[in-house]
C-alpha cells in the first residue's frame, strides 16, 4: 500500500509515550456515527455473551450439585461418600481445563478465528456437560469437568475479541459491560435450577445437563453469525489468502453485521481497518520482552496484581461453595441452603449493575479503592474473631 494512502499518525508524548510508539488517526472513524442497525448490533453480542451465561451457570450449578452428589439417598450413585479432595477436584476440574484452554487459545486463536473458536467452545461445553451428567464413576465426572473447562478457556479468549471487533464503537463499551451481567445472571440461574433439583433423585445430573441447550444455542448462533472482518483482514495481511477476495469477504461480513444502515460506506470502513492493521503490523510489531519494560511493565504488574488479589480473597470459592457454606452456617436443609445462594447471586447482580452505571462517572480507581475498603472493613472483624478463637484454644491447651 502506498505511503500516501496510509492514515495520519501522531507521536505519543509525555506520560503517554511508550517507547516512542505511534498510533494511527484513522480518517472517517467518527463519521456516520449511527450507520448500524441496533438489532443487528445486538446479535453479535448476544451469542458470544452466552459464553458468560454458561460459565456463570456452571458456577451456580456446581455449588448445588456437590450437595446433591453427596446425598446417600438422592445422589443415585454408590460413590457418594466423597472426600474434600474429591469435591475440590469436581469444582476445580473446570478451572484446570480453562487454564489449558487459555494456553491453547493463546497460540491458536488467530489461526482458528474468533467465530470458529467460539463454535469449538460451544462443542466442548456440550460434550463436557454431557460426560459430566452421564458419568458412571467419579474419574469420568472429573474428565467431563475438565473438557467443559477447556471450552471455558477458549470462550473467555474469543468472546471479548469478537465483541470488540464487531460491535459499533458507539455502543461497544456498554455491550462489553453487559457481558459481566450475563455471567452473574448465569450464576443466579444456576443457583435457582440447583435449588429446584437438589431434592430430586439424581438431581446433580440434571443440573449439569441443563447447560447443554444453552451451549447449543450459542454454537448455532455463532455458526449463523459472520466472521470478524478485522480477523479476515488480518489473514490477508499475513498472506493467508488472496487480498482482493479477503477484502470482499470482509465487506460482506461488515454489511451483515451493520445491516442496510451502513449504506455504501462498508468498503471505506474496511480500508480503514486494513490501514490500521498494516500500520500496527509493519511499524509496531510487539515482542514478549516489551511486556516487562517501561510502562508496559507497570501495567502488567497492576493488571496481574489485581487478578491475583481478587482470587486469593476467596471470592471464587464463596461462589462455588455457596450452598455448602450456608449449610455450615446453619441452613442445614439442602433446599434452604440453595435458596439462600440465590440471594447471594441477586446481591452480586445488583452491585455489578451499580458498578456498571457509575464507573464512567466516578472512575475505575475510586470504585476499586472503595471495594477494597469495604472488604477490609468486613473481613477485619472476622479475622479478629478467628484470632481470638485460636488464642483461647491454645490457652486451654496450656492449662
Amino acid at each position: 500500500m502506498a505511503s500516501s494512502s496510509l492514515p495520519q499518525v501522531r507521536k505519543l508524548s509525555g506520560s503517554g509515550d511508550i517507547g516512542g510508539a505511534k498510533e494511527p488517526l484513522l480518517n472517517g472513524v467518527h463519521k456516520n456515527s449511527h450507520n448500524y442497525s441496533l438489532l443487528l448490533a445486538i446479535l453479535p453480542f448476544l451469542f458470544p455473551a452466552l459464553e458468560g451465561l454458561v460459565y456463570g451457570y456452571d458456577i451456580g450449578a456446581t455449588a448445588c450439585a456437590t450437595i446433591s452428589l453427596e446425598s446417600a439417598t438422592l445422589s443415585g450413585v454408590s460413590w457418594y461418600d466423597l472426600s474434600s479432595l474429591q469435591i475440590g477436584l469436581i469444582t476445580s476440574g473446570s478451572l484446570s481445563g480453562a487454564l489449558i484452554g487459555c494456553l491453547l487459545a493463546f497460540n491458536a486463536g488467530d489461526v482458528l478465528g474468533r467465530r470458529f473458536e467460539l463454535i469449538s467452545a460451544a462443542v466442548l461445553y456440550s460434550v463436557g456437560a454431557l460426560i459430566t451428567a452421564l458419568a458412571p464413576e467419579f474419574p469420568v465426572m472429573v474428565i467431563g469437568r475438565f473438557v467443559f473447562g477447556i471450552g471455558i478457556g477458549l470462550a473467555m479468549h474469543a468472546a471479548p475479541m469478537y465483541m470488540t471487533e464487531t460491535a459499533p464503537s458507539q455502543i461497544r463499551g456498554q455491550l462489553l459491560s453487559l457481558k459481566e451481567f450475563f455471567i452473574v445472571i448465569g450464576m443466579i440461574v444456576g443457583y435457582a435450577v440447583g435449588s429446584a433439583l437438589v431434592d430430586v433423585f439424581g438431581g446433580w445430573r440434571y443440573m449439569y445437563g441443563a447447560s447443554i441447550p444453552l451451549a447449543l444455542i450459542m454454537g448455532i448462533g455463532m455458526w449463523w453469525l459472520p466472521e470478524s472482518p478485522r480477523w479476515i483482514l488480518l489473514r490477508a495481511i499475513q498472506g493467508k489468502g488472496n487480498m482482493h477476495d479477503l477484502k470482499e469477504t470482509a465487506i460482506c461480513c461488515l454489511c451483515r453485521l451493520r445491516g442496510r444502515a451502513i449504506g455504501d460506506s462498508a468498503p471505506a470502513r474496511v480500508e480503514e481497518m486494513l490501514e490500521e492493521l498494516y500500520f500496527v503490523g509493519e511499524d509496531n510489531k510487539p515482542t514478549l520482552g516489551e511486556m516487562f519494560q517501561g510502562k508496559c511493565k507497570k501495567a502488567l504488574v497492576i493488571g496481574a496484581g489485581l487478578v491475583l488479589f481478587q482470587q486469593i480473597t476467596g471470592q471464587p470459592s464463596v461462589l462455588y461453595y455457596a450452598a455448602s457454606i450456608f449449610q455450615s452456617a446453619g441452613f442445614s436443609a439442602a433446599a434452604d441452603a440453595t435458596r439462600v445462594s440465590i440471594l447471594l447471586g441477586l446481591f452480586k447482580l445488583v452491585m455489578t449493575g451499580a458498578a456498571v452505571l457509575v464507573v464512567d462517572r466516578f472512575g475505575r480507581r475510586p470504585l476499586l479503592l472503595g471495594g477494597v475498603l469495604g472488604m477490609v472493613t468486613i473481613f477485619t472483624p472476622s479475622l479478629l474473631d478467628q484470632f481470638s478463637y485460636f488464642h483461647l484454644y491454645f490457652v486451654r491447651i496450656d492449662l
